[in-house]
């Protein structure tokens, strides 16, 4: 048995974890960073956030190809190669967790590959394969990650039922394909599979997708994943899978009396996800978690033990790699004795489907259920010259502001690059502008990024190119 005595220990690699181990280096802590892949990246990187990205990347290309048929650009029909598809994707992934390796070293970052459980506080043992290794430490952060959700009903040990991991690996194209969940995963893997030429069917539980995002914007995306989707079945569960010799047999539940049987060549569960909690040692050191089964912190990212940290999806809260970076931050700086706590007033959100969504701020829909006196502006990329000329019409831009002071508190895109746009928008929030501030701002011209100038003069009534509030 080996020992290494770090002054912190980083369990996890992901988006909280690596940022915490370059930000602790950075400020002169020794750091051990630890983590299940022989690479730093975490999930996000080696399973989620990247690999989805390049396929839809991959996939945009034949959304396009589709598209400029209305346009008089046609193209023969597409030739799918998987293996270099799928040879895109893990080059993108290698390319970066190369790229955070170097970094690791060129910060004297030590990274141990293994699984790690705290023996108490001080000591966490890591699995390392062929060893048992004892790290001392004096702080600890937990960034372990979350998991996909597989619904009790559901469970069945089928390699035609696929959760976002597998949907990611492309294994193949299945002729038809059923995405149990409206959510960001599986409206993702919707584009990117109804782009590869499967027929799909989405099921979602609740009466609209993405629940809780504002219908407006929802009902924008939705009409054009009808250009993709053959069936959208909604206020729909499946209660039963079931299967047989060439796929699924799907047994649903719900308001159409015609659909109770349907066979598929493979299922997606894409319906949430939960902490990767289990068997880290921190329950028999007595940390306190809360009634949803994440692990509670304060405001410093600290557990009921004054060592001990957690960020990122383990917490709750949404589950975004981006709100794990953050968190990193505050962590390390209250370690190092910084007045950090985390606060965001603001935390953006991006769906990647054909068109893209994206909200930063309070949504409408929570405004008006908590009765918060906001007014609503909207601008229709039906006006927007540069949305009309690059064929995306069907966009929308929405500002949300404080009645009587104007100041900007929400925000919602939908449309091609609303998730480079939603920037601008939540950078307004975290400085407090008012819809004065955005109207002023000079955008160039012909951009979409005037869309967000155009939907604040709506609400002062000097748009130049649409009349009303949208």
């Amino acid at each position: 048995m080996s020992n290494l005595s770090p002054h912190i220990v980083i369990l996890g690699a992901g988006p909280g974890g690596y940022p915490a181990a370059f930000l602790a280096s950075e400020m002169g802590m020794k750091v051990t960073l630890v983590d299940l892949e022989s690479q730093p990246g975490g999930v996000c990187l080696h399973h989620g956030c990247i690999p989805s990205k390049a396929l839809l990347h991959a996939t945009h290309s034949l959304h396009m190809a589709h598209e400029a048929a209305s346009f008089g650009i046609h193209f023969s029909s597409p030739e799918i190669d998987l293996d270099k598809l799928r040879g895109w994707k893990d080059t993108v992934i290698s390319r970066l967790t190369r790229g955070l390796s170097q970094i690791a070293r060129a910060r004297d970052v030590t990274f141990v590959q293994g699984r790690g459980r705290f023996l108490d506080d001080q000591t966490l043992r890591v699995d390392a394969s062929d060893e048992l290794i004892d790290i001392k430490f004096d702080y600890a952060v937990v960034a372990t990650g979350s998991r996909p959700v597989l619904p009790e009903n559901l469970r069945l040990d089928s390699d035609y039922i696929w959760d976002s991991t597998e949907a990611l690996s492309i294994p193949e194209i299945p002729d038809s394909l059923l995405v149990i969940g409206g959510g960001y995963v599986g409206l993702e893997m919707s584009s990117v599979y109804g782009a590869l030429g499967s027929h799909i069917t989405i099921v979602e539980a609740a009466s609209a997708l993405l629940p809780g995002i504002d219908s407006d914007l929802v009902d924008v995306m939705t009409l054009q994943l009808e250009d993709y989707v053959e069936s959208i079945r909604l206020n729909t569960t499946v209660s039963q899978l079931v299967e047989t010799p060439d796929g699924i047999i799907a047994t649903f539940s719900g308001p159409d009396p015609n659909l109770v049987e349907m066979p598929f060549d493979r299922v997606l569960i894409s319906v949430g996800r939960e902490p990767n909690v289990e068997d880290l040692g921190l329950s028999e050191l007595g940390v306190e978690y809360t009634e949803s089964g994440f692990i509670q912190t304060d405001k410093q990212k600290r557990t009921n033990l004054s060592n001990i940290f957690a960020i990122g999806d383990v917490t709750g809260g949404v589950m975004l790699a981006h709100k794990a970076s953050h968190e990193a931050r505050v962590a390390i700086e209250a370690i190092a004795g910084l007045p950090s706590e985390w606060e965001p007033p603001v935390i953006p959100a991006v769906v990647f489907t054909e068109p893209e969504i994206a909200w930063t701020g309070i949504t409408e829909t929570d405004a008006r259920r908590l009765g918060l006196d906001v007014v609503v502006s909207k601008f229709p990329w039906s006006s927007s010259g540069k949305a009309i000329a690059s064929n995306l019409s069907r966009g929308l831009t929405k500002i949300i502001s404080e009645s009587g002071t104007e100041r900007v508190v929400g925000a919602g895109i939908v449309g091609q690059g609303a998730s480079e746009l939603i920037g601008e928008a939540t950078l307004a929030i975290e400085m407090a502008a008012r819809l004065q501030d955005l109207k002023l701002t000079v955008h160039p011209h012909p951009t979409l990024s005037e869309t967000l100038m155009e939907a604040s003069e709506i609400f002062f009534g000097t748009s130049s190119h649409h009349i009303g509030r949208g």
